[in-house]
């Protein structure tokens, strides 16, 4: 085996690597799972294997590249989300009675990656249902976070994350509804883009045993997840185009490029506080810090504006959309008694509880009626943007939190001494899902419990080459990943 020190190495610093022999594929390929099954006991990042089809395609990826063949993704080791469908391993999304299912094929994003040259190691662990920003399942258990094994390493992509941090690979396919790409990348101090809504095709990404249609779920993106800015834009370019069977011809990306090359070009807001939630101090103080240097490198800096939408109407119409997605799996009986609920709820509750129990029996006509509202909203981003590059604000109001298996509506989170509802998390997700933004997500710092921080930048609709291009300056700048201590 060879001695090249592969573990935190970039996928520009592999290629190279590979094409000049310093490593070959497959020795990379073992190195990585050697380093899963030494590493993983303590984490459970990595709940289905495939390491003997890793072997294969590593070898693949040696002929092709003996060949001269050059692939963006050509002999890298890279690791997907378990709700992803992978033929021949189980795809269960935490549900114990799908616990045997096992697609025919695919999904689009993963034949992408494998065509690319990628060499799939195998699924990262995930919540019951993807419902959480923990990753705990009763098929699989728990996955801990590498900086600190009694937290979480976020939901519900933490697998992926937790997998990142820890060295196993460079590369993780994720996906996102409440911020389960970006809150995991901020868990575990790694990045991680939710693209435009509808820019990257989720056919495969879907619960079991549901058939994988070329279509899209309201709010929902699949997306990249990486150790450096320049991977997670690599990987999204190989994620990212129309699906083929809705456009017919092969698939291409034409999206703008990054209004900006340099980071003094760029004019920003930045926000530490949202109205409905307060923030931790560790993260003002984090994003205080961001803010600061971004302004001595050049950035226009600014901390307040009136084009910014009313972001507690934005939460509240957020929660409204997102409850009446999700009912729509639930049982009869639980549906019959929220409509309950909802019917005896006060005319002028407006607070998120209460949009939660509207949202979860909304009507097809005030469906349409919320639906014109986020129009409304998508209307006043677009006037953000063309006086502002970007939003910088918080993924989460507090870092990692311990391990949390109460039921969901007793857990707490901790805000500077104080506890406060764990859903109210959802607000700062909520800002870029809603209108369907892009938003990557990037390490800044870390708390003083040495745990990692990091901030969402939210871009323009289909300008996802801003965020990334503007996350990438940042970490030339000013540093970015921090392997995690005893890794």
């Amino acid at each position: 085996m060879t001695t090249f020190d592969w573990k935190y190495k970039s996928v520009r610093e592999l290629s190279a690597a590979l094409a000049a022999k310093e490593i070959s594929a497959y020795e990379l390929a073992e190195a990585a799972i050697a380093r899963i099954e030494s590493l993983d006991a303590k984490l459970n990042a990595v709940c289905v294997r495939d390491f003997d089809r890793a072997r294969d395609a590593a070898r693949a990826a040696d002929h092709a590249l003996a060949k001269g063949e050059r692939r963006p993704l050509l002999g890298i080791p890279l690791l997907v989300k378990e709700s992803f469908n992978i033929a021949g391993l189980a795809t269960t999304w935490g549900f114990p009675q799908h616990k045997h299912f096992v697609p025919a094929e695919d999904a689009l994003p993963v034949a992408r990656v494998k065509a690319a040259g990628g060499v799939v190691l195998g699924k990262t662990n995930v919540p019951f249902g993807l419902s959480d920003w923990q990753s705990y399942n009763d098929i699989y258990g728990t996955t801990n976070n590498p900086f600190d094994a009694s937290r979480s390493p976020g939901g519900s992509s933490g697998g992926s994350a937790a997998a990142l941090a820890a060295g196993y690979a460079p590369l993780a396919l994720g996906s996102d509804l409440g911020g389960s790409l970006r809150m995991p990348a901020h868990f575990c101090g790694v990045y991680a883009h939710k693209p435009t809504f509808g820019v990257v095709p989720s056919r495969g990404h879907v619960p079991p045993p549901l058939a994988p249609l070329p279509d899209t779920v309201d709010l929902a993106v699949v997306g990249p997840m990486a150790r450096s800015a320049a991977d997670l834009a690599l990987l999204f370019d190989v994620m990212a185009g129309p699906d083929e069977i809705d456009a017919g011809i092969a698939y291409r990306l034409d999206l703008p490029a990054p209004r900006h090359e340099q980071l003094s070009d760029f004019r920003v807001l930045v926000l530490d506080t949202h109205p409905l939630v307060p923030t931790d101090g560790a993260v003002r103080l984090a994003i205080a810090s961001l803010a600061e240097r971004l302004g001595e490198a050049g950035v226009q800096v600014a901390h307040a504006s009136e084009l910014l939408p009313n972001l507690s109407d934005s939460a509240r119409l957020y929660m409204r959309m997102l409850m009446s997605l999700l009912s729509v799996s639930w049982p009869a009986d639980v549906y019959a008694n929220l409509q309950k609920q909802a019917a005896a709820m006060p005319v002028d509750a407006s607070g998120l509880d209460a949009e939660q129990v509207r949202g979860a029996v909304l009507s097809h006509r005030d469906w349409i009626f919320a639906n014109h509202a986020r129009g409304q909203l998508r209307a006043q981003w677009r006037a953000f943007f063309k006086t502002f590059d970007a939003l910088i604000c918080p993924v989460s109001p507090v870092a990692a939190f311990p391990h949390d298996h109460s039921p969901r509506e007793a857990r707490r989170i901790v805000i500077d001494g104080e506890p406060h509802s764990y859903g109210s998390q959802i607000v700062w997700p909520g800002i870029a899902t809603l209108p369907g933004l892009p938003a990557t997500s990037i390490p800044i710092g870390l708390s003083p419990e040495s745990l990692p921080i990091g901030v969402q930048i939210i871009g323009p609709a289909f300008e996802d080459r801003t965020p990334l291009k503007l996350a990438e300056l940042i970490e030339a700048q000013f540093g970015g990943f921090v392997p995690p201590a005893g890794f």
